[in-house]
């Protein structure tokens, strides 16, 4: 969850504290920063687990009980933050679809599907228009008369740019 207003804005966090100290209307990612912080301690345990699994001598290894100490800690660490991260974070995350139509709308990336339409050569010229007008596919395509509106419509479907082709 980016913003509020001038991030991706794709993502709605549930607001569990105060806001900002320094910016009202913010909604701080408490839960999403308690989960970094959490991984950062759990990397630590991996590497003291790992130091201490190469000091061992043959079947003997006196840092066993260091090894186990970390290994519990961060499943302990692991279990508790996700459960908190689910019950906090994850529960109360909400879509922003307004946001992220508009972001769809805008994107270059759709052009990909009037490749086999209109050739790879149109559809450059399209999107180098819309990129440097700062305009949509569709307005560029239809300012270019490379193709009508209800072509753009039937062709451009993002829908069915997210799965393998049948």
């Amino acid at each position: 969850g980016s913003g509020p207003r001038c991030g991706f804005g794709e993502l709605s966090l549930p607001a569990n504290e105060p806001g900002s100290s320094i910016m009202p209307g913010k909604v701080n990612p408490t839960q999403a920063e308690a989960m970094t912080m959490v991984c950062c301690q759990v990397m630590g345990n991996h590497t003291a687990i790992s130091v201490g699994g190469s000091q061992g001598n043959f079947e003997l290894n006196v840092y066993k009980p260091m090894i186990i100490h970390n290994f519990l800690h961060s499943v302990r660490l692991l279990s508790d933050t996700c459960r908190s991260f689910t019950d906090k974070c994850v529960v109360g995350l909400e879509a922003n679809e307004d946001r992220i139509a508009t972001h769809l709308e805008n994107s270059l990336m759709l052009v990909t599907a009037l490749n086999p339409h209109i050739g790879y050569d149109n559809a450059a010229k399209i999107a180098k228009n819309a990129h440097s007008k700062g305009t949509t596919l569709r307005e560029s395509a239809l300012e270019l008369d490379l193709l009508t509106d209800e072509q753009f419509t039937k062709w451009v479907k993002a829908e069915d740019m997210i799965g393998p082709r049948d």
